[in-house]
């Protein structure tokens, strides 16, 4: 598949089927985010892998727990019909988990600790796309509480659980998305 292609077609997928996905397979999408950059060449992620469903339905509960709480504080009114359904019927979850002493020289800086992050979040896109080039669906979700997820999953608490990505055959067809103009968002320093 063409990279270019793969980054157009790719989309958040809502609704899975029930269908397995092979080890071989998540392997494959795993290996693709480790090619992903980062600081110094500190890789600081970890993944783990979630196929069970008892640990699904509780990380289910947690984000439905966390989008009660969001809708109370904020009062938008579209998170009333929101669902987390899908961390139910994904067949496979991915914490994607963050080492902060793996940061890189940022951790020096004021603004401190950022590279690690944008190292996941790297890692994360590069799941999308390998899943994608799968023919699996993804979507990139973060609404959780960080305390609950090292809980739910025995992440070290010094680590940081920064997104699941949820993956599985998508159960329908997934809608395009506009995007807005590059020349809309891009200001060249000439």
């Amino acid at each position: 598949m063409d990279l270019f292609a793969a980054m157009r077609e790719r989309r958040s997928c809502r609704a899975y089927l029930p269908d397995p996905v092979g080890d071989d397979v998540i392997e494959k999408v795993l290996e693709a985010a480790t090619w992903a950059p980062s600081p110094l060449n500190m890789q600081p992620w970890e993944f783990f892998v979630v196929t069970d469903a008892a640990v699904r339905e509780r990380i289910f509960d947690e984000a439905e727990r966390c989008r009660l709480w969001a809708l109370e504080k904020s009062g938008w009114k579209w998170l009333d019909s929101y669902r987390v359904d899908f961390l139910k019927q994904a067949p496979v979850i991915v914490a994607v988990v963050g080492d902060p002493g793996k940061t890189g020289v940022d951790m020096f800086m004021e603004e401190g600790n950022m590279g690690y992050q944008a190292a996941c979040a790297a890692a994360v896109q590069n799941m999308h796309l390998a899943a994608h080039s799968l023919g699996l669906g993804s979507l990139w979700f973060t609404l959780f509480d960080k305390k609950a997820l090292r809980g739910i999953l025995g992440i070290d608490g010094a680590k940081v659980p920064l997104a699941l990505v949820c993956l599985g055959k998508p159960a329908s067809d997934i809608r395009e998305i506009p995007r807005k103009a590059v020349k809309d968002k891009t200001t060249y320093l000439r």
